[in-house]
């Protein structure tokens, strides 16, 4: 009986000393952060819908040429920035941090485009006219619809890009791990799963007719 009771204290010492549900903690909490973000999100392009549905005068403000082509632009830029993504993960857990730290900042350059192009793309709105609640095409809301929705993702690019970079040198240093390169390409994942939401809803069904 107390060798029973023995191993069974220490089985479940082992278990006690596991993280929860047999995840690294820093993973768990990513995921946890992911998916109330991607709540956040799923709020934010819901209520956007209905506002777009709900109003008569809703505008169609882009052009298939320069906006719906810059925005092509972007989204081949964010994809494959998740491409080399990948591969920097890949080549932490297997040791070769020199590649690693390499596509580590080809994915921090491929953000940092996208972000420009973004920037860009503002610029000419606001040069033509659109503001948070007003704009020359319809409906004063659809600028801040607009803007809150392509802002809120482009903060987290923006962020993304700065946290690629410090990872990236302090794993190229010594100081974190492959595990860590792991958890910040699962947020650079997200944050482009989300721009494949907002690029038919916010401009493919906003197409000047």
């Amino acid at each position: 009986m107390s060798e029973a009771n023995l191993t069974l204290g220490g089985h479940g010492a082992g278990v006690s000393e596991s993280p929860p549900f047999a995840i690294p903690t820093k993973k768990l909490a990513m995921w946890l952060f992911i998916i109330a973000d991607a709540m956040t999100f799923a709020a934010m392009l819901i209520a956007y819908g209905f506002l777009r549905n709900a109003t008569p005068n809703w505008p169609t403000p882009f052009q298939f040429s320069p906006s719906i082509v810059n925005v092509m632009v972007m989204t081949f830029i964010l994809v494959s920035s998740s491409l080399t993504m990948l591969i920097a993960v890949r080549a932490a857990k297997a040791g070769d941090k020199r590649r690693a730290f390499t596509w580590i900042l080809f994915t921090a350059l491929g953000g940092a485009i996208f972000a420009l192009l973004h920037i860009h793309e503002w610029v000419g709105m606001i040069e033509e006219g659109a503001r948070l609640f007003q704009n020359p095409w319809g409906t004063g809301l659809f600028g801040a619809a607009f803007f809150s929705v392509t802002g809120l993702h482009l903060l987290h690019v923006t962020c993304g890009v700065v946290a690629l970079v410090v990872v990236g040198l302090r794993y190229e240093r010594g100081r974190y791990n492959a595990d860590d390169i792991e958890i910040t390409g699962l947020y650079w994942h997200f944050v482009d799963i989300v721009w494949m939401f907002v690029v038919p809803l916010v401009y493919l069904l906003s197409i000047a007719r």
